[in-house]
C-alpha cells in the first residue's frame, strides 16, 4: 500500500515540510533510506544522515532546524520517535490480516470462537475456551481448557496457555511463552520434597506484551496477576502468586520469585533477581543484575547485589575499585613502620 506525505501527516497530526504528494510504500532506517521509503530522526547522533538519506519522507521533531539542504520531504511532529512507533504499529497490523480456522487446527466442540478470529495450523483449543473478536492465534499454539482470550490479541506460534488462564484484550504474546505452568511449590518431607498442588491460575489484563520464551507460573491459590499495560521482555520468569503492577516494564532474563508484589510504573533492568514474598513500591527503578532481597519503597532507584540506593552504590564502587591500591599502600606502610 502507498501513502502520501499528507496522509501520513494527517494520521500523526503533523505538518508537511516539502512535497505533500510524495508517496511511500515501505519503512527504512535513516542511514539506509531508499526512494519510496519513510524514515525518522529522533536521536541527535543520527542527524548527519538526514542530509544524505534517500528516503522520500522523514519524520522529525517540530523544532528540528536543518543546517544544510535536505532532499526528503519532512513531516514535523511533537515526538518523532513516538510518531514513528505509531506508524510501525499500524504497519504491523496490516501484516496480521488472516481470518478463519486452518483445517489442521483441533477445536473442542464446547469452545466459543468469535468473528474475525484466526486459528493457525496445528493449534489445539481446549474445552470451554472462549476467544474474542479479532484475535489471531498462530500455528502449533495450545490453549488449555476453560481459558479466556480477549479481543484483538496476537498470539504467535508455539505458545502454551494452560487451563483456566484469563487473558484480556489487545494482549501480544510471542513464541515460546508458557502461561500457567505449575509454580515452584514443594514442602520439605525429611530429605525429600513433596509437591504442593498448584490449583490457581494466571490473569493477564489488557494491553500487556509478553516476550519470547517468558514463563508465568499459575498461582498455588488465587491468581498470578499481570496488570494492564505491563511489558515483559524475552526470557523472564514470573513465579506463582506474583503480581506485576500497571505499566511496569521488565527487561530480559529477570526473575521474580513467588508471592512478590511489584508496583505500578516500575522499570526493572535485565538479569535482575527478586526474592519471594517481597513488596516493591510504585515507580521503582532497579539497575541491571541487581539482587533484591528486601522490600523497596516507592520512587526508589537501586543497584547492586544485594541492592541498595544507587547513589550509595556508586560511591561504594569507587572505593571498591581503589581497594587493591589502598591495600598495597597499607602493606608498604606496615613494612616501613
Amino acid at each position: 500500500m502507498e501513502f502520501s506525505a499528507q496522509q501520513i501527516a494527517d494520521m500523526l497530526q503533523g505538518k508537511v515540510d516539502g512535497n505533500p504528494e510524495v508517496k511511500v510504500h515501505n519503512l527504512s532506517k535513516i542511514e539506509e533510506g531508499k526512494p519510496g521509503t519513510l524514515s525518522f530522526l529522533a536521536n541527535p547522533q543520527y542527524t548527519s544522515y538526514i542530509y544524505e538519506t534517500q528516503a522520500s519522507i522523514v519524520i522529525v521533531s517540530e523544532d528540528f532546524k536543518p543546517e544544510n539542504a535536505i532532499a526528503s520531504t519532512l513531516i514535523r511532529v511533537k515526538d518523532a520517535y513516538g510518531a514513528f512507533a505509531k506508524l510501525l504499529e499500524a504497519y504491523s497490523s496490516l501484516q496480521n490480516t488472516e481470518t478463519g480456522i486452518e483445517p489442521s487446527a483441533i477445536i473442542a466442540d464446547s469452545a466459543e470462537i468469535a468473528e474475525d478470529v484466526y486459528i493457525g495450523a496445528g493449534c489445539q483449543i481446549g474445552a470451554g475456551v472462549k476467544i474474542g473478536k479479532g484475535t489471531k492465534i498462530y500455528g502449533n499454539t495450545v490453549i488449555g481448557p476453560n481459558s479466556r482470550i480477549g479481543e484483538a490479541c496476537l498470539i504467535q506460534s508455539g505458545v502454551h496457555v494452560y487451563r483456566d488462564s484469563q487473558i484480556g484484550n489487545q494482549v501480544s504474546i510471542h513464541s515460546g511463552v508458557i502461561i500457567g505452568a505449575d509454580g515452584f511449590g514443594f514442602a520439605p518431607k525429611g530429605s525429600e520434597y513433596s509437591k504442593v498442588p498448584q490449583i490457581g491460575n494466571v490473569r493477564i489484563e489488557d494491553g500487556v506484551e509478553i516476550g519470547a520464551n517468558t514463563t508465568i507460573d499459575r498461582a498455588t491459590l488465587g491468581s498470578t496477576i499481570i496488570r494492564k499495560g505491563v511489558k515483559l521482555d524475552n526470557l523472564i520468569q514470573i513465579g506463582h502468586n506474583v503480581e506485576i503492577g500497571e505499566n511496569t516494564v521488565i527487561a530480559a532474563q529477570a526473575g521474580v520469585a513467588g508471592s512478590t508484589k511489584v508496583g505500578a510504573n516500575c522499570m526493572i533492568g535485565g538479569q535482575v533477581g527478586i526474592s519471594g514474598h517481597l513488596k516493591i513500591g510504585d515507580r521503582v527503578k532497579i539497575a541491571a543484575q541487581s539482587g533484591i532481597m528486601n522490600n523497596i519503597e516507592d520512587d526508589s532507584v537501586i543497584m547492586g547485589s544485594p541492592a541498595f540506593g544507587i547513589s550509595d552504590y556508586r560511591k561504594s564502587y569507587v572505593y571498591f575499585r581503589k581497594l587493591p591500591k589502598l591495600i598495597s599502600e597499607l602493606q608498604k606502610s606496615i613494612k616501613g613502620s
